[in-house]
């Protein structure tokens, strides 16, 4: 049997590898210049324009960007086609693929002193293909939403172990919520406010699983309960300010990371773990999916995500204090990213294949292989499992702060709404397509219902995997009309469009009256109108 430490060290290697190699080459053909003055430094106010060191950055980034996918979407692709393929692809798509991605788009956007992705798309493809590209990432965030949503209410209702993780998460978000309070209205210092809070998180994990938190004893459906709340905790963190919620959550959650990460790690290359599943399940899953396209769009945080892109030109491209910052914090940050989603498929290396199938969702999985790995340090199995879920639902916390925000802001750029009473309707109006998605009653062949996040996870990765290939289209544009290597973004941008596209018309196939074929179809249209404008623009620069 294959030791599990070797697979892992050696994908590490290579990640490490190409930073040094393939990431300083990116950095040459950018043209980055440490002398050339950056939106954050010529345009600083203080509030968004904020030069900051570039470790500091890299931190916040990666925060950002590293949430529940790259952990949801390498399980899954184990489970349907082993683990051979899902490795293969998060190694080189997070090396050609996705750092490319990140990369280009953070220096694009501090080259357009510090515009967003949509802004750009106005400059290069006009009006018309700002707003088909505005509405098409406004769709995109409303998957997210809708994914994530439902995933977390999948951990919230598990008879073992969903009480205590929805309890400890419930404190959590208070937690939150009261260091900000700390931090802004008592002017309490960030290192007793961090010290205090953390330990104050560690007594959540413990005691949640004493006290769990379950729906009411009348409600029929919990899932569809726990979908509402966490909807409602959408809608609120869309409107409050950031120092009250999103800024001490995200703060927090990012000692969840780097911890889940490290501790997980070493646990790993100290257990002595041998590789237990399949490595290769065939080019046909179960479900009659073909690995072509269906891997590259099931695993797509951790290899490459479009909603990267926005984050790095939404908020990350505004921090950069030197342009040759961005090869540590866009390559280095998505190569960071690898790692998770590689420590994630190691969960299930770990397995049999009918263990694999027994524990059905990712969060259990995950939750059971970390654990596993953790115990390895002598940490009890039961504290690590209850840590491993509650860091689970904290990462989907960072993409539904995040991604509720930025769709709000998108859909009252697009209608032009303001004030109060622009920001409640558009966060409505955004909330609204994700309720009827979770809401929806979708059965398998034997009359179970499916929940939505599986309904709904191939269009959520072929949505993010369609924004990444638009992302580099725009991106191809902008690296031939400055005369640089426009074909590092080219190449990457063909087989992304190829593998999405397909896996449109795929979905397509299953009729335009199921939910994914109607949003396939939205979705295809709107793809091929943006591609008809790149071509157009090109020629006119021909």
């Amino acid at each position: 049997m294959i030791p599990l430490a070797v697979v892992v060290l050696g994908s590490c290697a290579l990640f490490l590898a190409a930073y040094f190699s393939y990431g300083r080459f990116l950095a040459r053909h950018l043209g980055l210049d440490v002398s050339k003055k950056t939106p954050a430094v010529e345009m600083s106010d203080g509030v968004d324009y904020v030069p900051a060191k570039k470790g500091f950055l890299l931190g916040q980034h990666f925060s950002a960007i590293a949430a529940a996918g790259p952990i949801v979407g390498p399980i899954l692709g184990a489970l349907y086609f082993g683990w051979l393929p899902a490795l293969i692809w998060i190694v080189l798509g997070s090396i050609f693929f996705g750092a490319v991605h990140d990369f280009s788009s953070l220096a694009g956007s501090v080259r357009h002193r510090g515009v967003s992705i949509v802004e750009m798309m106005r400059h290069y493809l006009g009006r018309t293909g700002h707003i088909l590209f505005l509405v098409f990432v406004w769709l995109s965030l409303l998957y997210v939403i809708t994914a994530f949503t439902d995933l977390t209410s999948s951990a919230f209702v598990d008879p073992e172990l969903g009480g205590g993780t929805a309890s400890s998460s419930m404190m959590y978000l208070l937690l939150g919520v009261a260091m900000g309070l700390a931090l802004v209205k008592l002017k309490m210092p960030l290192v007793w406010a961090t010290s205090l809070f953390l330990v104050l998180v560690v007594a959540s994990i413990v005691i949640g699983p004493v006290l769990p938190l379950r729906a009411p004893s009348g409600v029929t459906d919990p899932r569809m309960f726990w979908n509402t709340l966490l909807l409602g905790y959408c809608f609120i963190a869309s409107l409050v300010p950031v120092w009250v919620l999103l800024q001490p959550r995200g703060y927090l959650g990012g000692f969840f990371l780097y911890g889940t990460l490290g501790m997980g790690l070493l646990g790993l290359l100290m257990g002595g773990e041998s590789i237990q599943y399949p490595a290769f399940l065939g080019f046909v899953n179960e479900k009659g999916q073909s690995l072509f396209p269906i891997l590259f769009v099931t695993v797509a945080c951790g290899a490459c995500s479009g909603f990267h892109g926005i984050v790095c030109s939404g908020t990350t491209s505004k921090q950069v204090e030197k342009e040759t910052d961005c090869h540590l914090v866009g390559y280095g940050g998505m190569l960071l990213e690898g790692v998770v989603a590689v420590l994630s498929l190691a969960t299930v290396m770990i397995l049999v294949k009918s263990d694999g199938a027994s524990l059905g969702s990712p969060d259990r999985i995950y939750a059971e292989g970390l654990s596993r790995f953790v115990s390895h340090l002598g940490i009890p199995v039961s504290f690590a499992r209850s840590f491993a879920l509650l860091a689970f639902a904290t990462f989907i916390y960072d993409t539904l702060d995040v991604a509720t925000r930025l769709a709000r802001q998108l859909f009252q750029e697009l209608v032009g709404w303001k004030g109060l009473l622009g920001r409640v309707l558009s966060t409505v109006i955004t909330l609204a397509v994700p309720f009827f998605c979770v809401s929806l009653q979708v059965l398998d062949s034997s009359g179970n219902r499916i929940p939505a996040w599986k309904v709904f996870w191939t269009i959520f990765g072929t949505s993010n995997q369609l924004l990444a290939a638009l992302t580099l289209m725009m991106l191809t544009l902008w690296l031939k009309k400055a005369g640089k290597k426009w074909l590092i973004s080219a190449v990457p941008m063909v087989f992304m469009l190829t593998m999405t596209l397909w896996s449109l018309f795929t979905l397509l196939s299953s009729g335009l009256s199921s939910p994914p074929g109607a949003i396939a179809l939205v979705l295809l249209v709107i793809a091929l109108l943006l591609l008809f404008q790149a071509v157009k623009t090109i020629r006119r620069t021909v």
